[in-house]
């Protein structure tokens, strides 16, 4: 079996490597990852994406019924809220790089930049969340369900 591995000098953001053994340096990745979402690595049961967040942007409230999800800093400053409710998210935390939240399924949560710089992510999703090979270059591309990427 072949393992494929990117060096830190390949464009690794440019698809997505799932459904094969693969060996990457994920913060290298996030940080070369210039759009709001990449699908990174999607296999049948596990998906990982890196995401954008620019200055004063937040990834929006959201809420997975039946995947839970781990949310990395790679790169920057952010806050993160989250609750039983929509529209009461009141448990935050600051977060830096290196640090990482698990947010299990049903919890409703929002992932701001407070930094003074784009805000690099990696995300985890079990079962995965987007379609293999998914690219939102924009938060307004995520929003709209018909966009393809």
């Amino acid at each position: 079996m072949k393992i494929h591995h990117t060096g830190h000098g390949d464009n690794v953001c440019e698809t997505d490597h799932g459904g094969k053994p693969f060996v990457a340096n994920i913060v290298h990745a996030a940080k070369q990852n210039q759009n709001f979402r990449t699908a990174f690595w999607t296999g049948c049961h596990l998906q990982m994406t890196v995401m954008c967040i620019p200055i004063h942007g937040e990834i929006g409230v959201e809420m997975h019924p039946d995947t839970d999800q781990f949310i990395r800093v790679e790169e920057g400053q952010a806050l993160v809220r989250m609750g039983n409710c929509k529209d009461k998210l009141d448990s935050m935390c600051q977060m830096q790089q290196g640090d990482a939240v698990f947010i299990p399924s049903g919890t409703w949560h929002n992932v701001f930049n407070t930094g003074s710089y784009a805000l690099k992510l990696s995300s985890f999703y079990a079962p995965p969340k987007h379609p293999k090979g998914t690219i939102h270059h924009t938060k307004a591309d995520a929003a709209n369900k018909d966009y393809s990427g």
